[in-house]
């Protein structure tokens, strides 16, 4: 479809802020997007064949939702770090190896969704992100959970289907952090640190389909508090 099939998304967006071009077979993005710098607010590009984002993706400077979902994303441009108002970014299903270090500089970013891409190592770039709350990074090559986890602020960690064999001395020190999920990794009972369980506010982790058998971790120290905050939680919610 050319621009021409697309001017009526335009014609939308220049009106609401939002534009939605999902699964139209885009191998660039097109210059009318950027021409729209003022007035985006949620951008979707998913489901199309972009292999790189432009260095003009800078000039969308209001744009507090960015979806790229199902691409052929290899890299993200350091000027994607211009974007100061994102706090939805979706990345998942691409095929990038890391972010940019300016990703860093992303303060307001409270969602990202990397899951299904080839990173194999955590994004350090992450950390210290003080309004980040939901992290999603399964189905991804990550060999461990590096140290550093004291400066990571999101609430919900999804690390599902890596191949983690190593947690952080660190992790039960991210202040904020509630749900952690390991599910189908390469962890051994004896890289469940006790103080994960005892000195954390994880009330929720998942563990099947690692090294050892679940109910493993009764026989742990800490185990009683972490039980303890997951009985909290559920009371709570009904």
């Amino acid at each position: 479809m050319g621009n021409s099939g697309l001017k009526q998304h335009y014609d939308i967006a220049s009106k609401t802020g939002v534009l939605q071009i999902s699964d139209h077979k885009l191998k660039d993005i097109p210059v009318e997007v950027l021409s729209l710098s003022d007035i985006l607010r949620n951008l979707d590009l998913s489901k199309n064949k972009l292999v790189h984002l432009p260095d003009d993706i800078s000039k969308l400077k209001n744009l507090k939702q960015l979806n790229v979902e199902s691409n052929k994303l290899e890299t993200l441009p350091k000027s994607i770090a211009n974007l100061k108002k994102i706090e939805l970014f979706n990345a998942s299903n691409n095929v990038l190896l890391e972010l940019p270090s300016s990703f860093s500089n992303l303060s307001n970013l409270k969602q990202i969704y990397l899951n299904n891409n080839n990173f194999k190592q955590f994004p350090i770039q992450l950390l210290g992100l003080k309004n980040l709350d939901v992290v999603e990074l399964s189905h991804n090559k990550i060999t461990g959970i590096p140290s550093g986890m004291s400066q990571l602020y999101a609430a919900e960690l999804n690390l599902s289907q890596n191949e983690i064999s190593f947690i952080s001395e660190d992790l039960h020190q991210a202040p904020r952090l509630k749900i952690l999920r390991l599910e189908e990794n390469c962890l051994s009972l004896e890289a469940i640190r006790p103080s994960l369980l005892r000195d954390s506010k994880i009330h929720t982790v998942n563990l099947d389909g690692n090294l050892f058998e679940s109910k493993q971790l009764a026989s742990m120290e800490g185990y009683n508090e972490y039980i303890e905050r997951y009985t909290a939680m559920k009371k709570k919610m009904f």
